[in-house]
């Protein structure tokens, strides 16, 4: 082998050695980034959410993420000085979202259960909220009680689907169970469902924005006060302090109450 060849191997040698140790710098700076998203320290945040639960959270006419929550979420980010940015990700791919690290802490009027805080961390509450029965104008059902050998739909893993869960049981057939609650109350009024529980808000929402379709909403005792809160993964204790130091702060200026046009208990 001459000079020349042997000149133009070691080139190429150290060449390979240059771009390995780029991959390599590459691959630490993403670890650092990493880091940085679970220490709360990022100025933009994304937020998960599932539109289709108006007034809290929905899709408007040109297609923008909006609500209640939504409304609630940015009032705590301006406290605290991040950006957010929602992503429309649905109620069931919720919660791997969230346990992934795909968004940073969701909305999605999630009521705090013992059950959820095994696998999830949350903010302070921020809302309260209780489930109502929606039945068609002159139906017999007249409390939680008359559920019982009823058809009832509900949203799949909501609390309405748990205390309707809770009345039927666990495997009861009779329980629908959908998607959405917007289809859960299409059931409903299409004759395949006796019944829809889900939460105040968002059923007073749909009679209100419907009122040619004969509705009757039912409030029983039975069903307990829910409280929302934002849900962050488990362990990620400073964006969870960041998030409580902004709901605080909006609660102690009156921008809660603004928004929701109630004053936290």
């Amino acid at each position: 082998m001459n000079k020349k060849w042997k000149a133009l191997i070691a080139a190429m040698f150290l060449f390979a050695l240059t771009v390995l140790a780029a991959c390599g710098s590459s691959g630490d700076e993403s670890s650092t980034e990493d880091s940085d998203s679970d220490s709360g320290d990022k100025s933009k945040l994304i937020v998960g959410t599932d539109a289709t639960y108006a007034p809290m959270e929905y899709m408007d006419d040109n297609g923008n993420i909006v609500g209640i929550d939504i409304d609630i979420v940015e009032a705590v980010a301006k406290e605290i000085g991040v950006e957010v940015e929602f992503q429309n990700v649905g109620w069931e791919p919720l919660f791997p979202a969230v346990e992934n690290g795909e968004v940073d802490f969701a909305v999605s009027s999630i009521t705090i259960t013992e059950e959820r805080k095994e696998n999830f961390d949350f903010t302070d509450p921020y809302f309260v909220a209780n489930q109502v029965i929606l039945v068609p104008e002159g139906s017999d059902i007249k409390s939680a009680q008359d559920l019982e050998d009823k058809k009832v739909a509900v949203q799949i893993n909501t609390t309405g689907h748990i205390v309707v869960q809770d009345l039927l049981g666990n495997t009861n057939p009779n329980i629908v169970a959908t998607e959405t609650m917007p289809l859960a109350i299409s059931e409903m009024l299409n004759g395949n469902a006796d019944a829809a529980v889900g939460d105040n808000s968002v059923v007073i929402d749909y009679v209100k924005n419907n009122p040619n379709v004969e509705l009757e909403i039912i409030e029983d005792d039975y069903f307990e006060k829910e409280y929302y809160g934002l849900m962050v993964k488990k362990g990620n204790t400073e964006l969870l302090e960041k998030l409580n130091e902004g709901i605080q702060k909006i609660k102690e200026n009156g921008k809660l109450k603004e928004i929701t046009g109630f004053d936290m208990e």
